[in-house]
């Protein structure tokens, strides 16, 4: 069985996805062996604690950059069709298990996902997964986790819970999974616009040399902020999960669990475009993004960030 018939069995092709489309909906169709980024989507929605509609990021993210968005990066003065090499897989087919469920879906994810995300950076494809719940992060970074990145986590939350409301594994206790099961060092992840956390959390964090940026932080002196990304991402392979509620309240009205007081879309451009040229992207997941009643502006933010990444260097 070849890659591309194993693929048929696990995605429904973008096509077929609620958003028809694939991401930025290029008309030039690359192959999976020409493309450079090969994007899936997850779309996850098992343990969201407040609002829903995670289940639909894939669909806004899609959506929005097919039809809402022109591929010319007007800052950059870049178009994607030229300078990218992109290939979308589409979304994963989640069974509807009726026993068990979270504990079958999980299994089901975790048999099937760290291989892909292995098997793309083997035939030097760099992963692009759009969830979905944060909970995808734990299964798309053990996949890469032979390589040692460095995680780059943006985030309104730290997601270092060691259980939450009976579940060891959920949207907010990835992190801290990953950690224990030693997939990750803490000296190894920088979690960016953290500002909603409880106690012992934080005791995980500093007992573990995460190191913190909290949106005050960045917004007093985001140059020291920047200056010390470029440095410790030197020469070094990362992993980028982004929650897309590190964004302050206004920009983000479908996410489930919105926080005020966070970064806005220049901060977080400038951020990537601090992390050093000389660094290596192994993969990157944006997650939390959903859909409600028609609001695209979440899925068109989720999408103009995509669109300030892949131009780096590091990709």
């Amino acid at each position: 069985m070849t890659i591309l018939n194993l693929f048929d069995s696990l995605f429904i092709t973008p096509e077929r996805t609620k958003a028809g489309a694939s991401f930025g909906d290029i008309d030039t169709k690359i192959s999976y062996g020409d493309a450079k980024l090969v994007f899936f989507g997850i779309p996850l929605e098992l343990t969201t604690s407040f609002g829903k509609g995670t289940k639909r990021g894939p669909e806004a993210i899609r959506s929005a950059s097919a039809r809402q968005i022109e591929t010319f990066i007007y800052d950059e003065k870049k178009d994607i069709k030229e300078i990218a090499k992109i290939f979308d897989l589409g979304d994963v087919k989640i069974p509807n298990y009726h026993d068990h469920k979270l504990h079958s879906i999980f299994s089901f994810l975790d048999e099937k996902i760290p291989p892909l995300v292995k098997e793309l950076f083997r035939n030097k494809k760099k992963p692009f997964i759009l969830g979905g719940e944060h909970t995808i992060t734990y299964f798309c970074f053990k996949g890469l986790s032979d390589n040692q990145p460095l995680l780059i986590h943006f985030d309104a939350h730290r997601d270092l819970k060691p259980e939450y409301d009976g579940m060891k594994l959920c949207h907010t206790t990835q992190f801290y999974r990953l950690i224990e099961e030693g997939y990750i060092q803490g000296k190894n992840i920088i979690q960016i616009g953290i500002r909603q956390t409880d106690k012992n959390e934080n005791n995980i964090a500093e007992k573990n040399g995460i190191i913190t940026f909290d949106p005050w932080k960045i917004k007093k002196n985001i140059d020291d902020v920047s200056t010390y990304i470029s440095k410790v991402t030197a020469n070094r392979n990362i992993y980028i999960s982004f929650d897309i509620d590190v964004y302050d309240l206004p920009y983000v009205p479908c996410t489930g669990t919105p926080e005020p007081f966070g970064l806005d879309p220049f901060e977080i451009i400038k951020i990537f475009k601090s992390i050093n040229d000389s660094a290596s992207l192994l993969g990157m997941d944006l997650v939390e993004v959903s859909l409600k009643n028609h609001d695209y502006r979440e899925g068109t933010l989720a999408a103009q960030t995509l669109l300030r990444i892949i131009p780096r260097k590091y990709v």
